[in-house]
């Protein structure tokens, strides 16, 4: 298998996870609200258990996406920290920062 075709895959797994996966799991939770008719009831029917496992779904469409989006904030805080430390390491061999003009 080649490197593109490699990463082309993994970004495809990436869209499906981080956009698709939340989406789909939120489209079932509204297909069982609608299909329970949006129905709240003390007592237990089949309508009210739809509606109630269609708000959990939705529930847990929305930690899925948290969850991705809390991953990506991590990964960007990584990188962020990798460029901070490489600019420290030039102003440590040249005596000034990467964005200054030279003396």
């Amino acid at each position: 298998m080649k490197a593109g075709d490699r990463l082309r895959r993994d970004g495809r797994l990436l869209t499906v996870t981080r956009i698709w996966l939340p989406l789909t799991i939120a489209a079932g939770g509204v297909v069982l609200i609608v299909l329970g008719h949006a129905s709240v009831s003390v007592q237990l029917t089949s309508r009210s258990i739809e509606a109630g496992a269609g708000v959990a779904l939705l529930l847990v469409a929305l930690i899925v996406w948290m969850i991705n989006w809390m991953y990506r904030m991590s990964v960007q805080s990584n990188r962020d920290r990798e460029v901070e430390e490489a600019a420290r390491d030039y102003f440590d061999l040249h005596g000034r920062w990467p964005d200054e003009d030279p003396p």
